[in-house]
């Protein structure tokens, strides 16, 4: 197996940055892959610190890549760890257990120093802390491993850590003390019910919908995924766009997920590009997510997002607005003209008479001839008439 050395020294006006870059180093790598820990590239400087750290045994490398257990509540072994000084002058490391953490960006990575271990760094314990390695030489330094009795089922992983505290300069001349950390990870699995599960918690939509309705554009999903089980787990993740009626307009190729230890979580964008305005479109992803030596099932979930084309829409809504106002137009009521048509005839009375001021005047009807005189021919009052062949009265 190779060994790992840090970063080398630099000339003075470059040394912080250089021992800056150290600092974070930690082995990389997945043990269910079988990868050889990388080497750094050798230091010009025949001065600096180099070390390399390693799983080992009584009598040296035993040819692990790390340190993998698998123990029951309770039990106890005992290893070693090689560290191996490769510059020419003696180094002091302080040797020690952490625990490890998935960061944000799915890196793995060991708690810093000033963080104590609660998991399987608390349970790893040395000797002494402090080892001085002379120059070209290895010590395999033992330590022992504790399981507590009520410790939970699954995967607890940690590191063994070899580090070495030196002053710098920082670029601006100011003096520093680094602390340059190498480690050997340590994957414990501890008996029990095992309980591997990855769950998406999250999925949103974001569609640039394009204003030409024969258009294209991109359609960016993101979505966080969760281990909420007790073993390590990684897979695979791809996304599929569906339009209505569930055709589908894309997918994407399946990406590799990183190596999410118990608890982590990771976020995951996925830019989908060419994906017509379809009205409504639907995401799935799709994980096929794996632990160390088993295919879990599926995971998926979905998410939708409004993708009108604007410009089919608006063109029929503006010619059904055009209709509906010309309708309205052609009810509205007008004003009256005059009518031509002849009404009927008006009825004429005769006009009344008015007799004359003065005496009244008495009609009687008429008689027959030999009856009663005619009232018409009566004497107006005021007069007599004599009757035919008389005399007047009054005279002889």
């Amino acid at each position: 197996m190779p060994l790992l050395t840090p970063s080398s020294r630099i000339p003075a006006a470059r040394i912080g940055a250089a021992l800056a870059a150290v600092l974070l180093a930690v082995l990389l790598g997945s043990p269910s892959r079988g990868e050889a820990a990388p080497r750094p590239a050798p230091s010009a400087d025949p001065g600096a610190a180099r070390w390399a750290v390693q799983p080992s045994g009584p009598a040296g490398p035993t040819g692990r890549n790390y340190f993998t257990y698998d123990l029951a509540p309770g039990a106890t072994i005992t290893d070693h760890v090689g560290v191996t000084n490769l510059g020419d002058r003696p180094l002091t490391f302080a040797v020690y257990g952490t625990d490890a953490y998935t960061t944000t960006d799915g890196a793995f990575s060991l708690l810093p120093s000033d963080r104590a271990a609660t998991d399987v760094g608390a349970w790893i314990g040395v000797e002494r802390r402090n080892w001085t390695v002379q120059p070209g030489r290895r010590a395999d330094i033992p330590f022992r491993l504790t399981v507590p009795r009520d410790a939970t089922p699954g995967d607890h992983t940690g590191g063994v850590i070899a580090a070495v505290a030196q002053d710098g300069v920082t670029a601006d001349g100011q003096r520093v003390r680094l602390d340059q950390r190498i480690a050997a990870r340590v994957y414990l699995r501890v008996a029990g019910e095992v309980r591997p599960a990855v769950t998406v918690e999250t999925v949103r939509v974001d569609y640039d919908t394009p204003l030409n309705p024969i258009g294209r554009a991109d359609l960016t999903v993101t979505y966080r995924i969760r281990n909420s089980g007790n073993v390590r787990v990684g897979g695979t993740g791809a996304v599929v766009v569906d339009g209505p009626g569930g055709w589908t307009l894309s997918r994407t190729s399946p990406v590799d997920l990183p190596e999410l230890l118990p608890g982590a979580e990771f976020t995951v964008t996925e830019r989908v590009t060419g994906v017509p305005p379809a009205l409504r479109l639907t995401a799935t992803v799709d994980l096929a997510p794996t632990t160390v030596d088993t295919a879990l099932p599926p995971v998926r979930r979905t998410a939708s997002v409004w993708a009108p084309p604007w410009l089919l829409i608006a063109a029929p809504a503006a010619a059904g607005a055009w209709l509906l106002h010309l309708r309205r137009r052609r009810r509205r009521p007008t004003s009256a003209a005059p009518s031509t048509t002849p009404g009927p005839a008006p009825v004429s009375e005769p006009p009344a008479t008015v007799a004359p001021a003065g005496p009244a005047s008495v009609s009687e009807p008429s008689a027959a001839p030999g009856g009663p005189a005619d009232a018409s021919r009566a004497p107006v009052a005021g007069t007599a008439e004599p009757p035919a062949g008389g005399t007047a009265a009054g005279a002889r």
